[in-house]
């Protein structure tokens, strides 16, 4: 299912508008004045386009764009912006992914990496697993020697409530095969993407 089919889904869409609604009235609002009679529509379309990530496939993503190619040294994608929802507060988090893989006879159209990326980004997700489902989608799909990703995120839940620290950066990182296994591949990684090799 894509995301314009969930967009033409109007019984969908107009229960999450009613919801959206409610929840205005709930803490204080008046629905009826200007500034929010299209807020629980535009809210609804938002929480569609943010969450479409439920209803895309990354094998369908990458598909037709894995090579034949002998290259066996890392490739390396790093500052790929990214944004997606806290589960637990439904608040955004942003930041930068950084991902490397070492080919094992085959590659992947670089652009792919990103996509793979938002795919994952683009659902209710705490930073820990999200960095483990783009490292474990990119090992099977291109059985690579390894493959490493280190996502630096600011998390609004932090920023804006609880222990209020806006600056509070949250860094994760998933290494598997050969980057988990020989420090000296974990070294060049975190090297070339500017990270102390102590992660």
């Amino acid at each position: 299912m894509t995301s314009m089919m969930i967009a033409a889904e109007p019984d969908k869409q107009a229960r999450i508008e009613e919801l959206v609604a409610e929840t205005l009235r709930l803490v204080g609002e008046d629905t009826t004045r200007e500034g929010l009679q299209k807020t629980p529509k535009r809210v609804a379309e938002s929480l569609q386009f943010l969450t479409q990530g439920y209803w895309k496939d990354p094998l369908e993503v990458i598909n037709g764009s894995v090579f034949e190619e002998s290259y066996e040294e890392m490739v390396v994608v790093k500052d790929i912006e990214l944004f997606s929802l806290c589960e637990h507060h439904m608040l955004p988090f942003y930041g930068k992914a950084h991902v490397a893989y070492i080919p094992n006879g085959k590659i992947v159209g670089l652009s792919k990496i990103p996509r793979v990326v938002e795919v994952f980004a683009q659902r209710l997700q705490v930073q820990e697993r999200l960095t483990c489902q783009i490292a474990e989608c990119l090992m099977s799909i291109l059985n690579p020697s390894g493959v490493g990703v280190v996502i630096e995120a600011l998390h609004l839940c932090m920023a804006m409530r609880g222990v209020e620290k806006s600056s509070a950066y949250t860094v994760t990182s998933a290494m598997l095969g050969n980057f988990r296994n020989d420090h000296r591949v974990r070294s060049e990684f975190l090297s070339l993407i500017g990270r102390p090799s102590t992660i």
